[in-house]
């Protein structure tokens, strides 16, 4: 017996080089983004993945989030077409685009989301990625408000003053071009 155990140990060596493809792949990754950005570039997308995004987008990795969001928005996932918006408006992950942050934000509102329709009428009483509405604007804000989103409610409480809404730092973002 005690003789064998060393002689074992010699043969892991040839043992651990064996060729186990016949079997396929045997330890998968599973909870990586690397693995969840590629189910969503297949377009199997469900609640897990697109709640990574989130967390892609916080770590900034910006373009495996974009990845991300984008295939939950094709999957109708209006959370994810609401953080489209926020990317493209920022420019994370890819140029910033006003037009199409805006239409993230009209295509969740279509779809009930109040967070989108909030913001979408956010750009239309800035006039960012859509022409000026701020009548428009308003009345998507008091439609989000209604349907109990705070930051609505705290906007028409202030008048529909966006510097209640928006940080002093991005003022230079929203101001008129001429």
């Amino acid at each position: 017996m005690r003789l064998l155990a060393p002689l074992l140990l010699l043969a892991l060596p040839a043992i651990a080089e064996e060729d186990f493809s016949q079997y396929g792949t045997t330890n998968p990754e599973e909870m990586t983004l690397e693995r969840l950005v590629e189910r969503a570039r297949r377009g199997d997308v469900d609640m897990m993945v697109c709640a990574n995004g989130y967390l892609a987008t916080k770590a900034g990795r910006h373009e495996q989030a974009r990845i991300i969001f984008e295939a939950c928005a094709a999957a109708g996932w209006t959370q994810a077409m609401n953080w489209m918006s926020q990317l493209d408006h920022n420019g994370l992950g890819a140029d910033e685009d006003p037009d199409r942050a805006t239409e993230w934000s009209r295509r969740a509102g279509e779809m009930g989301d109040a967070v989108g329709i909030y913001n979408h009428g956010i750009d239309m009483i800035r006039g960012r990625g859509v022409a000026r509405d701020v009548e428009g604007g308003r009345a998507l804000v008091d439609r989000a408000a209604n349907e109990g989103l705070g930051i609505a409610r705290r906007l028409q409480a202030a008048g529909y003053d966006l510097d209640e809404v928006t940080p002093d730092a991005d003022a230079w973002k929203y101001a008129p071009m001429f």
